[in-house]
């Protein structure tokens, strides 16, 4: 069941999951030949700097945007449950994403990130599309998530913050995946005003790498 508004630059749509109301805002573009589904992490919502810039850039390039609310963000609640309720929730909207009859890649930054890669291989996604993996929390790089991310079994994408307290760029492991750096980025890609790139600049590190990344995927 799905509930359906227009806005001046998207459509919102509201989609039952058994985990909740999800709600993808999509980006659509004209001669789509790819839809990305990105979801949020576990501190923030679709607002943020990496997501809203991918809808901006991404639409001109052939890819539909589909930035995806988890229900427990939809319900106005500000803690995220457990994994296994977010992956609930990411295969609920699934058969949306799917719904334009495109291949989907699936993606996410942090939290969502974890979700697209533990389900890639069950929902049959494209690619996967990880921004700010939070490879370790912060501190703490004896509790790796490295297999998470090694284990998505579909051309992968990692855009990580040189300065990224969940895991610096130089932390990952070798696999079968690419991976690009934001220098000076932390976790929500903010560089301090200190550094030798503009904010600009950095997103545009981020939105090139994956323009050039979904032009490549067959």
């Amino acid at each position: 069941m799905t509930d359906v508004t227009n806005g001046s630059d998207a459509t919102t749509e509201t989609v039952e999951t058994e985990a909740g109301p999800a709600r993808i805002t999509w980006h659509p573009a004209k001669k789509a030949r790819l839809v990305l589904a990105v979801g949020h992490g576990a501190g923030g919502g679709i607002e943020a700097r990496d997501l809203k810039a991918l809808a901006a850039v991404l639409p001109a390039h052939g890819v539909t945007v589909a930035r995806v609310e988890q229900p427990w963000r939809v319900a106005g609640k500000k803690l995220a449950p457990a994994p296994k309720t977010l992956d609930l929730g990411w295969r609920g909207i699934w058969p949306a994403l799917a719904g334009p009859g495109l291949p989907v890649v699936s993606g996410g930054r942090s939290a969502g990130a974890r979700v697209a890669c533990r389900t890639a291989i069950e929902l049959g996604a494209h690619a996967v599309l990880a921004l700010s993996f939070p490879l370790h929390p912060p501190g703490k790089p004896e509790k790796s998530r490295a297999a998470e991310l090694l284990g998505s079994g579909v051309p992968t994408l990692v855009v990580q913050g040189g300065s990224d307290p969940f895991g610096r760029p130089g932390e990952f492991p070798e696999g079968p995946y690419e991976l690009v750096e934001v220098p000076y980025g932390d976790h929500g890609f903010a560089v301090p005003k200190r550094a030798e790139i503009t904010q600009e600049a950095a997103v545009a590190v981020l939105t090139d790498a994956v323009v050039e990344w979904t032009g490549s995927l067959g």
